[in-house]
């Protein structure tokens, strides 16, 4: 009961408080002191039910389950899909994502069969070099079974200080016994940009995973390593960025654009509207860009790939991105929580705000019923060069790519079959293949009677008809075992069909860059008879 008093006591004063503050510095004090008269009512009445719950509730009452898992999220769902709230391993975790680094030993782990297996062991980590493979089964985390755990506290135990033992019992298949592995957490880093790379002679290639901390410096620097001066064309993959830090993607778009030309701005009901400008600029860096977007580029991904394709700076290749065009502002709490609010929404350069509509609409529709041709007819503005975009929908491609749906089979295989058939392959063979290496018909035959023997239910047709699929697909897992997750990761961009359809359009990308400057050519020219009068 005295638990239950304190924190009656204590909510209430809180958000006094921050009534108090509204009404100290917001523009109009009436206003404020209605709102703070309702907001006190409406926590009375919530502290209120409150204790009826607590008192009466046929089993026990945690105030922190109540609060941080019912009233807070509740609250934030009445707001827009993207506020949110971190309890404290979920806000441990957002800033591991921001920041891009933790401790621990470098893999990823996910539940198969019952159990946590590695899934992939992250180059130049400790448990790549230890010798961790995809597939391996964890048994123990020093000592601790981990049959009766969850994926999530098996990762947990695997993380710790810096420098600090921890053992490892794996269960391997075509291996007798288990395999014990002693590792020294290490500062695991988590990239952002992949390595550049040359597609072919004088096109590059980069993907930005995320908009996490130093994602513009991991851009600057893979393309000085590459040889910035030597690229004639660029291939700049956005596919499946989710968003991250408004800044980084400033940053990146800074990469591109002409010193002081506008990347976004953003505006506030309580922010100070801010426009975001290129600092440093490209240097004369002019090579034609082709950027590739999906429908889960957000956020931040739609940041640069607006503002390329504003200024006629990149050919935008793909589907209609998601449609994200909200600002949240992350605020610590005191009690290791942390609050994503929404505070702004951001516009392109040509003024755009490319934000889906969410009204009245399930959260689950929001996210995966996704309309591509949605736009508001409302909100129509023009490129640099005069070509006419839209608002309220994403970011609309120049020219559409749309990656054909998985059929039945390759859904099964992409979920676990590819892995599990991975696993057993090894198990007979050794891990070693040679460079450049494709999987045979001898390995696909196996790979078929692998899955008739586990229950995989398809006819000869479909199996012949996805053999490309199959053979792309099964590679990669394989790479990832034989060599490493970045090595598997470049094979399978390099043959990807929407990757080489965009070193195909790098000439269109030439072409609106050569339009673009044509255009502002004839634009910043004095009028005709200004001309006369000058050459007089």
């Amino acid at each position: 009961m005295e638990r239950k008093k304190r924190s009656l006591f204590v909510l209430p004063l809180l958000v006094l408080g921050c009534s108090m503050a509204s009404g100290l510095f917001g523009p109009r004090v009436k206003a404020a002191a209605a709102a703070s008269d309702n907001l006190t009512r409406a926590v009375a009445s919530f502290a209120k039910a409150y204790a009826v719950v607590e008192d009466n509730f046929a089993g026990p009452v945690s105030p922190d389950e109540s609060i941080y898992k019912g009233a807070i999220p509740g609250m934030l769902r009445t707001l827009d899909p993207h506020s949110n709230f971190f309890d404290p391993r979920d806000y441990q975790l957002l800033r591991e994502d921001q920041k891009g680094h933790y401790y621990g030993v470098g893999m990823q782990v996910g539940p198969r069969n019952g159990k946590t297996v590695v899934m992939v062991p992250f180059p130049g980590f400790p448990a790549y070099k230890a010798g961790l493979r995809p597939g391996d089964a964890i048994e123990t985390v020093d000592g601790k079974p981990a049959n009766n755990l969850t994926t999530t506290e098996v990762a947990d135990l695997l993380k710790g200080p810096r420098g600090t033992p921890v053992t490892i019992v794996v269960s391997r298949e075509g291996a007798a016994d288990p395999l014990s592995f002693t590792l020294v957490r290490d500062e695991i880093n988590r990239k952002s940009v992949e390595d550049a790379y040359w597609l072919e002679p004088g096109v590059a290639y980069v993907r930005i995973l995320q908009f996490g901390e130093g994602a513009g410096k991991e851009l600057d620097d893979g393309l000085k390593r590459l040889g910035e001066g030597n690229i004639k064309g660029l291939v700049l993959d956005l596919r499946d960025n989710p968003g991250g830090l408004l800044n980084e993607g400033v940053a990146v778009a800074d990469h591109f654009l002409e010193k002081n030309q506008l990347i976004v701005s953003q505006h506030g009901r309580a922010s100070a509207d801010r426009p975001y400008a290129a600092r440093s600029g490209s240097h004369g860096r002019d090579y034609p860009i082709v950027a590739l977007v999906n429908r889960g580029s957000a956020s931040a991904a739609e940041i640069v790939s607006g503002a390329l394709q504003d200024h006629d700076r990149a050919w935008i290749l793909g589907e209609t991105s998601f449609g994200k065009g909200l600002v949240q502002t992350v605020f610590p709490l005191g009690d290791e929580t942390g609050l994503a609010l929404t505070t702004a929404h951001f516009y392109t350069p040509s003024g755009r705000l490319i934000q889906r509509d969410y009204a009245n609409k399930p959260f689950y529709e929001y996210y995966y019923n996704r309309d591509s041709q949605a736009r508001n007819p409302d909100d129509v503005k023009t490129t640099d060069s005069g070509r006419t975009v839209y608002g309220g929908g994403g970011i609309t491609p120049d020219q559409k790519y749309e990656s054909p749906k998985m059929d039945r089979l390759e859904q099964g295989l992409f979920r676990d079959g590819l892995f599990d058939f991975t696993r057993t392959y090894f198990a007979a063979h050794s891990p070693i293949l040679p460079k450049g290496w494709m999987p045979g018909e001898a390995v696909l035959e196996d790979l078929h009677d692998y899955l008739l023997q586990h229950g995989a239910h398809f006819t000869e047709a479909q199996f012949t008809g996805d053999h490309d699929w199959i053979a792309r697909n099964l590679a990669k897992e394989m790479y990832t075992t034989a060599f490493d997750a970045d090595v598997a990761n470049q094979m399978f961009e390099r043959t990807d069909p929407e990757v080489l359809r965009a070193a195909e359009a790098m000439p269109r990308a030439a072409a609106l860059l050569e339009s673009a400057r044509k255009t502002m050519v004839q634009r910043s020219a004095p009028p005709p008879s200004q001309a006369q009068a000058a050459m007089k």
